[in-house]
């Protein structure tokens, strides 16, 4: 059976045989170069398989980065000798198959004995990741119980999302499928808060990572299907990408700002042939003639887009240049149909903001209340959190984590770092009565504390011994906002010889696509995709994780989604018996007792 694609050029795979094969150099690789738009972990994916499986001279690779900064949405570091920030995180999961792919040749920043994949394995097996606590309520009180606590009905409306094509989810919000029964239940909580859904996105992209993780369904309340590299992702993956491929020759090109792309389009062929580039910095005009053997590969969009940095004292500016914010996209898109419509992402940045803070904290009184959620000990160098707690009576409905510490490499000992977001970035604080996107670095640092159920009275003091950088990001769910077909361009456009569009906002070549925006696995199938394709390369790319179509995951999601217990089968007894008449003795009744599902 062949799994379909949107491509004739890209095969799909899975198992062994297709996985562990080596690549043979395609032919006429040598006269190739490559020109990647944005070193993002697209881009840095798409260097690595264009040596690694298409055998590419690294010095015929050439990054054309805008910034001065690599690593897209995965960045962190200290800044300004004062606190550490990043933007966001990014947790991993088993079945990342074409990132560990790649991971599985990279050397680790932490031990260059082992891979970055060894690195992550290991320190997941000897610590493996889980939460003690995933919800407090009424200012810092443990108040999940693991479980998702769902009505009967409010499976079945997950349930009949789940048979629903995605043809007939185009355009349609989250809220437009559900009702409150599954929108104010802890399913609910647990689902919004780890992926930051709002009830306006896409409820395409709802069905989507519902089925992508439906092997992980029971791992939810708890965090335990989720990894994480021992320091911050820039520091555990992107500068060990970086130095492997600055060691191997490729080259990096800072400041050069593509502006536009010019092409001869035919009815059949699709040909880039000019790169129109500038230093942002002077004007200086930096434009590249392609010609077909010049392969380029555009990352039409960053999460992080017009970010904006506050500090300790100042809130960040929230003044957006939306002329400016996506316009490589926006130019591109002029060209050709195929490729994409941007501003069904990027013009109601009301709906796809919200705000992150990095809070360094520097207090073994704040620590307290801390292990007191936890149950764990933040200076341990071991799992504190586990990933994502979620104040459910914050305003901001905020939610913050806590990994494995130092976080940093070079973090002083008695410091923690702490990660802080805020879902809803334009309603008044629980304690600071001020919308998170106005307040300071200090003022979200008192709105934690006061979540932690640190006494009111000593909230000011306490933030004194913090040091919180807050970021407001206008389109960091962007991807997520309703959208139809022909939305998002296909990562390698109908006719394409020499050009592939990387990213969040791209549509991945598997038919149908089952791959989910804003994972890491997602910006490495993208890349991996868009190298096979265009440089020929044999071997197939890794199929999404199929658990939606193993039996097994199907019943264990079931009954996990149901807590465990045994559902009541509300049918008349005639049925009932009818029922256990057809299935008993069969292999079906054993699945269904196996997972006290009957």
């Amino acid at each position: 059976m062949e799994i379909k694609t949107f491509d004739d050029r890209l095969r799909l795979g899975n198992g062994d045989y297709d996985r562990l094969v080596h690549s043979r150099k395609p032919k006429g690789i040598e006269d190739k170069r490559a020109y990647i738009v944005g070193t993002g972990i697209a881009g840095l994916a798409t260097a690595g398989f264009l040596i690694k499986d298409a055998k590419m001279d690294p010095s015929h690779i050439h990054f054309l980065e805008k910034e001065d900064l690599a690593g897209g949405a995965l960045d962190g570091r200290l800044l300004s000798d004062m606190t550490y920030v990043a933007r966001g995180g990014r947790e991993t999961g088993h079945h990342f198959e074409v990132l560990w792919d790649l991971f599985s040749v990279i050397p680790s920043r932490e031990d260059p004995s082992m891979t970055i994949l060894d690195y992550l394995y290991y320190t997941n097996l000897d610590d493996p990741n889980y939460s003690l606590c995933r919800i407090t309520k009424n200012r810092g009180d443990r108040h999940d119980n693991g479980k998702f606590n769902l009505s009967k009905e409010g499976i079945q409306e997950i349930i009949r999302l789940l048979l629903t094509p995605d043809e007939k989810l185009q355009g349609v919000s989250v809220e437009e499928v559900f009702s409150d029964q599954v929108l104010e239940s802890d399913f609910w909580t647990f689902y919004r808060t780890m992926f930051a859904f709002e009830n306006w996105h896409s409820v395409l992209e709802l069905k989507l990572y519902i089925n992508r993780f439906i092997h992980h369904v029971a791992g939810l309340p708890d965090l335990s299907a989720l990894q994480f590299t021992r320091y911050d992702q820039y520091e555990s993956i992107v500068l060990p990408m970086i130095g492997w491929l600055k060691d191997l020759g490729v080259h990096f090109d800072y400041h050069y700002e593509v502006l536009d792309m010019d092409f001869d389009i035919s009815s059949d062929k699709k040909v880039a042939t000019k790169i129109l580039a500038q230093d942002p910095r002077t004007g200086e005009d930096r434009s590249l003639d392609l010609g077909e053997n010049d392969l380029v590969f555009v990352t039409t969009g960053s999460l992080v887009e017009a970010s904006s940095y506050g500090d300790n004292d100042q809130a960040p500016d929230l003044d957006v240049d939306e002329e400016r914010a996506f316009s490589l996209w926006k130019n591109l898109a002029k060209k050709s149909p195929d490729f994409g419509r941007p501003e069904v992402f990027t013009s109601q940045i009301e709906k796809s903001n919200w705000e992150s803070a990095t809070i360094t904290v520097k207090s073994k009184e704040i620590a307290s209340y801390i292990q007191k959620i936890t149950q764990r000990d933040p200076y341990s160098g071991q799992v504190v959190t586990g990933g994502i707690v979620t104040a459910l009576d914050s305003k901001w409905l905020m939610s913050w984590t806590i990994n494995r510490q130092g976080q940093y490499v070079g973090q002083p000992e008695d410091e923690i770092v702490v990660w802080v977001y805020g879902l809803f970035t334009d309603t008044e604080g629980d304690y600071i009565h001020k919308p998170m996107r106005e307040c300071t670095g200090r003022e979200i640092a008192q709105e934690w504390l006061y979540h932690l159920g640190v006494e009111e009275e000593k909230i000011g003091d306490l933030a004194q011994k913090t040091t919180t950088i807050p970021v407001f990001m206008p389109y960091i769910t962007a991807q997520f906002m309703p959208r139809s077909f022909g939305d998002r361009p296909y990562v390698v456009p109908k006719g394409a010889v020499n050009f592939a569009f990387l990213g969040q906002f791209v549509e991945t070549l598997d038919n149908p696509g089952r791959d989910t925006v804003f994972t890491t696995e997602y910006s490495g199938r993208c890349a991996m995709e868009a190298v096979y394709v265009l440089t020929g390369v044999e071997k197939k790319v890794p199929e999404v994780f199929a658990s939606r179509y193993d039996i097994r995951y199907l019943l264990a999601g079931a009954s996990a989604l149901n807590d465990g217990k045994r559902p009541d089968l509300d049918l008349p007894l005639d049925k009932l018996a009818k029922l256990a008449n057809f299935i008993g003795g069969t292999e079906i009744e054993g699945f269904l007792k196996e997972y006290n599902l009957l």
